[in-house]
């Protein structure tokens, strides 16, 4: 393969905001065949893997991106003056609903939470974790939600596919239960300004969309 191909990718892939995708760069290198330029894609991430950068090549959100490796994300975070998003257990789970039942409607999640989630998916919606796919064909033509390219992105998956199944979190629940404590089945909930009943929970972090993400 020239060696000119795999420099011309590395420069988009530097050059890029977002992952790109063979079939993108196939675009902008018409001439070049598909299968070479994902033949120079695969290449250039064992040659960053071997080199042992604080970088890799990794394939997420269905496209090629340079990300930081774990072990150097807090300096960034510093050198930025940021730290991650925080997301409520409640959103964090509003998340994992809708990653594994998409598409859904909202009555749907709130059946599986037990609680109004309005607030929740209006915030998961301001920050590009989900999307609205469309409405449904019934009385009110309620919307339709479903995850995000950004969603792939801040949490490190190739695509949807690349979801812990669900039989994988189970037993990990089982291998842990001994070790943890006992969660309330129902988070304290109080009334927000608008009426809504907004849950009191402890925050987990995730990374920043948009800051600097990990290997």
């Amino acid at each position: 393969m020239p060696r000119s191909l795999k420099l011309i990718i590395e420069a988009f892939l530097f050059a890029s905001e977002r992952p790109i995708s063979a079939h993108e760069i196939h675009g902008w290198l018409p001439e070049e065949s598909l299968s070479n330029i994902r033949q120079a894609l695969e290449e250039l991430r064992v040659e960053f893997d071997e080199m042992e950068r604080s970088f890799a090549l990794k394939e997420v959100a269905q496209g090629y991106q340079f990300r930081t490796r774990a072990e150097y994300s807090s300096y960034i975070l510093t050198m930025l003056n940021t730290s991650p998003t925080r997301l409520s257990r409640a959103a964090m789970e509003t998340l994992a609903i809708i990653a594994y039942k998409q598409p859904i409607l909202r009555h749907e999640i709130e059946l599986l939470r037990g609680v109004d989630s309005g607030g929740i998916l209006r915030t998961l919606l301001e920050k590009g974790l989900i999307r609205i796919m469309g409405r449904k064909n019934l009385p009110g033509r309620p919307l339709i939600y479903g995850t995000t390219k950004k969603f792939l992105e801040v949490f490190d998956l190739k695509d949807l596919d690349s979801l812990p199944k669900l039989k994988e979190i189970r037993d990990l629940g089982a291998t842990d239960e001994e070790d943890t404590k006992p969660v309330p089945e129902k988070p304290q909930q109080t009334e927000t300004p608008g009426g809504e009943p907004a849950e009191e929970e402890s925050k987990q972090d995730v990374p920043e969309p948009g800051a600097p993400p990990e290997a």
